[in-house]
Order: C-alpha cells, then structure tokens, then sequence
C-alpha cells in the first residue's frame, strides 16, 4: 500500500511538472517569456500585500468600533467584526498564493537561464550572463525575504482576530468587550508592524522589477 501511494504521487508530481511545463512553452508561444510571467507575479504579489494592508487596516477599525459599543445592535457589530476576520484570512491567503507562484516562475527562469549560459561560445558573453544571473538572483533573494517576512507576521495578526472573534461570539456582552481593551492594543501594534514589513516588500519588488528590465 505503501508503495503504490509512493507511485501515485510520483506519477502525480511528473503530471504537474509537465502541465507546468506545457504552460510555460504555450505562454512563450504568445512571446510570454518566463521573465515576463515573473515580473507579472510580482506586480500580482505588491496588488496583493498592498489590498492585505487595506484588509488588515480594516479589520483594526472594526474592532476599535467594537470596543467602542455604545448602544445598538451588538449583533450586528460582532457579525461586522467576524466579516473582517474571514475577509483577512483570504486577503492572507492570497498573498501567500502569490508568493509560491512567484518561487515556481522563478525556479523555472533561473533553471532556463542556467542551461542556456552553457550554450554560449562566447566566453566574454558567457561571462556577462553568468554575472546577470547571480546579480537577478541576489535581487530575487532580497525580494522573497522581504516578502517572507511580511508574510510571517500575518500568522499571529489573525491568531489574534480568531481568538478575538472567538471570546466575542460566546460572550457577546458589554463587560466582554471591555475584557478585549488590552487585547487591541497588542494588535494594533502587530498590524502595524506587519503594514510596514509589507511597505519593505513593495519597495523591494518595484526594485526587483527594476533590474529585471536592465539585466539578462
């Protein structure tokens, strides 16, 4: 049992492999090279952090509302604030998507750009390409950490929101809210700090995106 698991997800492995690769030959058949494709992943990658940070402001907002209940509906708040809870986790979610897609395409470029630097008779152009390479990949490390790291810190930004949410929706009462004055105060200091680790990573990827139309 064990190994015919082994070779379905081998076999499966290979099958997405050569989708990937079909992608990659039809979208170079358009003159959608994979450089172009990695620079569209990280223009998607900055609209997607950059929505996150309006998703995570909004959030923030919201619970500051929360807390500041003074008559009304306080069903109608606490549904307000769960809605901003699961609109972050896919805001989260596709930041993280767009991450991975960025780490495929460039996987796949620098394996290309390795190949062809083998092809060249030129030693001095050999030289020139193989210099371009390291420089791109240095550029792409600097990107991905950045990233990486705004990325990080969403894990307990909606840690938080989720327990928040959580206490709320089983103690939906005044004295409940005020219990959740302290707990704001930690979040708003970590969606601060995550917006600015996402400003970093903007910045890098319109640097990254820089060098990619000077070098190869």
């Amino acid at each position: 049992m064990r190994l015919l698991n082994l070779i379905k997800i081998t076999a499966l492995i290979v099958v997405l492999q050569g989708c990937q690769s079909a992608y990659y030959s039809a979208m170079e058949s358009f003159g959608k090279h994979k450089r172009d494709l990695l620079a569209d992943e990280v223009e998607n990658a900055q609209e997607a952090q950059q929505e996150a940070q309006q998703q995570f402001a909004s959030a923030l907002e919201q619970l500051s509302t929360m807390i500041a209940f003074d008559g009304g509906d306080l069903q109608d708040q606490f549904e307000a604030t769960e809605a901003q809870y699961e609109a972050s986790v896919e805001a989260a979610d596709t930041v993280s998507k767009r991450i991975d897609n960025i780490e495929d395409v460039a996987s796949a470029l620098f394996e290309e750009w390795s190949d062809e630097i083998e092809q060249y008779s030129s030693a001095k152009l050999k030289r020139q390409s193989e210099s371009q390479l390291r420089e791109t990949q240095r550029r792409y490390q600097r990107l991905l950490s950045a990233m990486q790291r705004a990325e990080r810190k969403m894990a307990p930004v909606l840690a938080a929101l989720k327990d928040n949410t959580l206490y709320l929706k089983h103690n939906l009462n005044a004295k409940a809210i005020g219990a959740l004055e302290g707990e704001y105060q930690d979040i708003k200091t970590d969606i601060n700090s995550l917006i600015g680790e996402m400003n970093k990573a903007i910045e890098e990827s319109e640097k990254f995106l820089s060098s990619l139309e000077t070098s190869g």
